[in-house]
């Protein structure tokens, strides 16, 4: 008995035929899919202390399940005191099953635990990928909140291979990511 995600097998038996109804698709390989998810965090104040990078790798491996990196600084700036090579930020990529799941613990527990939270911006990059920016880590129940030293940012990056922006939007709200409605 293989496992499956619930999300997965979502879009299997829900997903597929909806955005084939909607944009009238001749197979199920027009359909576009989720490639991954890139959670990317700046550790800016990590030119002083080192040992920010190191939580921060901690938290984002937590919260993901999966290694998080450290991300290097591409060149010198003196006004910011900043090296090259230093590390400056966190990312960690997820693919597959570790995806989907991500993705559920992100729409069903995270998200509610906002402060009035209005719903994700529609806004899209024109290849139909959509970046949300969490202001706080500690919406994640993954997260002790006494162990955390500093607040900190993150921006979760949705990649499809949809064609355009209108095909990844239906994807993303296919699998119950809540956008901002428009009001006319």
């Amino acid at each position: 008995m293989d496992y499956t995600p619930n999300l997965k097998k979502k879009y299997r038996e829900d997903v597929i035929p909806a955005l084939m109804k909607e944009f009238k698709y001749k197979t199920v390989m027009q359909v576009p899919r989720l490639e991954k998810i890139v959670i990317n965090q700046g550790v800016g104040q990590a030119v002083a202390d080192k040992k920010m990078v190191e939580n921060a790798i901690t938290e984002i491996s937590t919260i993901t399940g999966q290694k998080a990196i450290a991300t290097m600084s591409r060149k010198d700036i003196s006004n910011f005191k900043l090296r090259k090579g230093t590390p400056i930020g966190v990312k960690v990529t997820l693919r597959k099953d570790r995806m989907y799941e991500f993705l559920e613990r992100l729409i069903n527990a995270s998200l509610p635990r906002i402060r009035d939270f209005k719903g994700i911006n529609a806004k899209m990059d024109g290849h139909g990928n959509n970046t949300l920016g969490i202001t706080e880590q500690i919406i994640f129940p993954e997260i002790d909140i006494d162990k955390v030293t500093k607040m900190l940012g993150l921006e979760i990056t949705f990649v499809t291979n949809a064609k355009g922006d209108e095909e990844g939007l239906a994807l993303l709200r296919e699998f119950g990511l809540p956008f901002k409605t428009s009001k006319k």
